[in-house]
């Protein structure tokens, strides 16, 4: 199983995990989810308790990776099958994204 936190501006948001059959779970932290101005990472994924799940890469996720030849040399740098977007995710995204979410690999 490979796992990320998710965080907005350096706070926690929640876990991102894939499983050994491939199913995608996204959990809000519930300390998150008390705090009266928490907002849900993407419209797809609101705030709730219960978890999401997906045989897919949720699609909020997917589009915070670089593409085209960047995505290349990220590859290249960290050994990551060109397919594997799951950890091209946890391997590039602990900083410097577009946007406000970061994503931490738990080792």
């Amino acid at each position: 199983m490979q796992q990320g936190n998710v965080y907005r501006n350096k706070i926690f948001v929640g876990v991102l995990q894939v499983d050994d059959e491939g199913i995608y779970t996204f959990k809000y932290d519930k300390e998150y989810l008390a705090n009266s101005t928490a907002k849900p990472i993407s419209v797809n994924l609101p705030l709730r308790v219960d978890k999401f799940s997906s045989e897919y890469l949720f699609a909020f996720f997917y589009n915070i990776l670089a593409e085209g030849s960047l995505k290349d040399i990220q590859c290249e740098q960290y050994r990551i099958d060109k397919n594997d977007d799951f950890s091209r995710l946890l391997k590039t995204t602990k900083e410097d994204t577009i946007g406000s979410i970061t994503v931490e690999e738990v080792i």
